[in-house]
């Protein structure tokens, strides 16, 4: 048995999506765009979907675009509105995920915008103070802030940025990857320009995903082809992918309150039990913090033992990463550790928990990596000796 304590890389498809997607991939198969009897039945399980997602974010179904995950959605907020609205201003944040950093500092690099960032303290909170200075002194700017944090789990007010942002005509994006699925959101009050979602975050299928833009913010398309998605998106839609989406969507949602409360708990007790078992652990950001960090995820930092930690605990059957699954595949230092100073000397290890954990899989989790350190104690006396 393996304990998979990685959900925020990507999270095991639901079984009941599954069953809702099958029919689109074996029977009703056709292309949406043709005109005959299996076009006719993909189209409407498209139409039929983005219904659904339109419904539990309270806004109407021809805001919401399809994409092929998160970072399709983010770029297309990002270049589009930015050359949609001759933006030449982006401000965002040094924690951002690449999908967000990486297509700004290309835009920089062409001379497209100028890019600044906000100021954060050591535990990742955001300055709105300077955020309001910075859209004070400068023109029009396109905002480009995450809700929830892939890495180390802070929680920003994005409500409080969107009003902001509304009170100097700034364009504000906000990449949801981390929280949609686990927090409600009402696109109504929260006057969000772009939030993104990507199914596979909340057990849904990969490589699917949307673009919630708001009413009236013009987008010219990002990938360029046939008429699909309004004109918005070309190419042959997904549409058991779609199907999948919606339906996961709406599962998170329909028991999120018991959902974030069960894996909060999750949360709670592994740091209880971490801080007991283990001398000299630390959190990264505000983990510790329930109101200022996800209930999924957990960064800790751990003293140097010499060992890979992550490969003790595969070697111990536990999934854990030791920031983004991004980060894991580049080989590289993660640059939201970097910019908060994180010592280098430190390991760090992000546990990431879905609905589909147990307070028996975290107690071993704890047990193995407690037992790490004890050994390591051990041979340090032995030494010593």
């Amino acid at each position: 048995m393996r304990i998979y304590l990685d959900n925020a890389a990507t999270t095991p498809l639901s079984k009941a999506v599954f069953r809702a997607m099958e029919p689109y991939l074996f029977e009703n198969f056709g292309n949406p765009s043709s005109a005959h009897h299996f076009g006719r039945e993909a189209r409407a399980a498209i139409s039929q979907s983005r219904s659904i997602i339109a419904d539990v974010l309270n806004t109407s179904p021809d805001h919401i675009i399809f994409t092929s995950g998160g970072t399709e959605a983010d770029n297309t907020a990002i270049i589009s509105a930015i050359r949609s609205n001759n933006i030449k201003l982006a401000i965002t944040t040094r924690l951002e995920h690449h999908a967000v950093l990486n297509t700004l500092k290309a835009l920089e690099q062409r001379g497209e915008v100028r890019l600044l960032y906000l100021n954060h303290d050591a535990k990742g909170l955001l300055s709105l103070s300077h955020l309001d200075q910075l859209l004070a002194a400068n023109d029009r700017a396109f905002v480009s802030i995450m809700h929830g944090n892939n890495e180390i789990g802070n929680l920003n007010d994005i409500a409080q940025i969107a009003q902001v942002c509304s009170h100097y005509d700034a364009i504000f994006h906000s990449d949801t990857v981390q929280t949609m699925g686990q927090y409600k959101y009402d696109t109504q009050k929260l006057g969000a320009d772009f939030l993104v979602g990507s199914a596979h975050k909340f057990h849904g299928p990969k490589g699917i995903g949307f673009l919630y833009k708001r009413s009236g913010e013009p987008l010219s398309p990002f990938i360029n082809g046939g008429a699909q998605e309004g004109g918005q998106r070309s190419g042959t839609e997904n549409v058991a992918g779609i199907v999948g989406l919606a339906k996961a969507l709406e599962l998170a949602y329909s028991n999120s309150a018991f959902n974030q409360a069960y894996i909060a708990d999750l949360k709670e007790r592994m740091i209880y039990k971490l801080t007991s078992k283990i001398p000299g652990i630390g959190f990264n950001g505000n983990s510790l913090l329930k109101e200022l960090s996800l209930s999924t995820v957990l960064s800790v930092t751990l003293p140097d033992t010499g060992v890979s930690v992550l490969n003790y605990l595969d070697q111990h059957h536990i999934c854990a990463s030791g920031g983004s699954a991004c980060n894991s595949n580049s080989g590289k230092a993660s640059h939201v550790l970097n910019a908060l100073r994180t010592s280098p000397d430190r390991n760090t290890i992000r546990f990431s928990f879905s609905r589909y954990n147990t307070a028996e899989e975290v107690d071993y989790a704890v047990d193995q990596l407690a037992g790490l350190f004890i050994k390591e104690i051990a041979h340090e006396v032995e030494v010593v000796e």
